[in-house]
Order: C-alpha cells, then structure tokens, then sequence
C-alpha cells in the first residue's frame, strides 16, 4: 500500500478549483508544460488528458510512482528531484507551481527554484505560481476547522483532519491530524506539521525580476466554501530587446527614463 499517495490524495486530490485556469494557460502557450509539485498527479492528468506533454516534477519517489501508473499511456513523463535545484535537460513553454508549493521553499529556496525555472523556460514562455496566505482558513464565518477527510481501501479507515493554523517566526504552520483504522480496531495516529511562508505576489515578482523574469498581470483562483483562493503570479522569460529594456527599467537604480 502507497500510504503516502493516499495522504496525499486524501488532502490534496480533492481540489479542483484551479484547474480550468491551469488548462486556459496550457492551451494558449502549448506544451511542454512543467508542473512542479505534481504529487499524484492532480493538475498533471488534467493536462495530459487533453494532450498535453506534461513533465511532471516531485521530491517524493512514491508519489511520482502512484502518477506513473495513473498517467500510463499519456504524455507523461516523471523526474523526481527537488524543485529548488532541479536539471531537467529541455526547455517548457510553461511552467505551472500549483496550490502554494512555492511557499513551501523559503526565501533562500524561492530564489534557487526562480533561477531553474528561468534556465528551463523558452524566450517568452511563462512562470505561473499559486499563492495565499493560509492564517486565513479562520475567520468570523469559519471559525471551525473543515470536515475530515476520510477514505477506506481494503478495510482501512485513512482520516485527516486540520486542526489548526498558527504563525510561526513570519510562516505558516498547518497542523493536520491523521488517523488510521484497522478492522481490528487498532488504530495509529500523527500529527503532522507543514510550514507556508507567508509571501505577497508582489515580494515574489520582485525577486523574479531580479533573476531575468518579467512580471505580467496577477490572475486570480476565486474561494470556495471549502477552500481559500489564490492569487496567481504570472512571470514570464524575456522575449527580445522590449522585455530586456522593461527589465532593466524595472531595477533598483535604474536611470532609464531620465530625470
């Protein structure tokens, strides 16, 4: 049993509010696409399904060993290393980082992952990244945690449950709850921890265009009842001299423009 493919689909599976803005982008600029963070292969086999050649990337062997077999006979093709220093060996008119991986980097890996993708995208191809800022999963309205997440696979009971969201030294900290069952009544639980760092779109195309990009209008994920919404980054890799002359307009002490 892949238990860590079913964690996975127990608390990431199920979202699917982005995935029209993920086919919109894929459709305008063409494949290959990158999707970093591909986990089980949410956003993946939405893409390959339409035909769509889809290099999915992922730091978790057994998660990309779950989308090999989900994505058989599609344009898949897995590479498992970490987003923050990754050699792929090609270029991607796009390269798509879904629900809140970038948070996951710090600052330090934020930069370094920003430096792979710009070597791995084509001239003009884009960068679109994911943020929020999860201390927003309680307010006034939403002052409970959500329902578990819960499955059954050959007599077992998999729950996860978040039970809160707290801030810790300027990040995020997620703590879920996961519980197994046997049919036995044996049962296991942990508590896991996952840390956001909680950066503004406009702090992420401010260090984007320190490393070459070129940063285009936000799009937007709306919320739901269930999930909070996203804005989406969107950066793209110089074209020609116009980009490069916006680019370097855009830097601290530029003089472009005169006095």
């Amino acid at each position: 049993m892949n238990v860590d493919a079913v964690w996975h689909d127990l608390e990431c599976g199920g979202y699917s509010d982005d995935l029209v803005l993920w086919r919109t982008l894929a459709s305008s600029c063409g494949g290959p696409v990158l999707d970093v963070g591909a986990g089980t292969a949410r956003v993946t086999l939405e893409l390959a399904s339409r035909g769509v050649e889809v290099v999915a990337l992922d730091f978790a062997p057994r998660l990309l060993a779950a989308l090999g077999c989900r994505a058989a006979g599609m344009p898949v093709e897995t590479v498992c290393a970490d987003a923050r220093e990754f050699r792929v060996g090609r270029q991607f008119s796009l390269i798509i980082v879904p629900m809140q991986t970038l948070q996951l980097f710090g600052a330090a890996g934020r930069e370094t992952f920003l430096r792979c993708a710009f070597e791995h995208l084509k001239p003009g191809g884009l960068l679109a990244a994911a943020l929020t800022d999860a201390m927003e999963c309680f307010d006034e309205e939403h002052d409970l945690p959500p329902p578990a997440e819960a499955c059954e696979i050959l007599g077992v009971r998999y729950t996860s449950q978040l039970v809160g969201v707290a801030e810790e030294r300027g990040r995020a900290a997620i703590r879920r709850r996961r519980e197994i069952m046997r049919a036995d009544d044996r049962g296991e639980t942990q508590n896991v921890v996952v840390h956001l760092d909680r950066v503004s779109p406009d702090e992420v195309a401010a260090e984007a265009r320190r490393v070459g990009f070129v940063a285009r209008p936000c799009l937007h994920i709306p919320e739901s009842e269930q999930y909070l919404g996203s804005t989406v980054v969107v950066l793209q890799a110089p074209t020609g001299a116009a980009d490069v002359s916006a680019l370097r307009a855009s830097q601290p002490g530029s003089r472009a423009g005169g006095r």
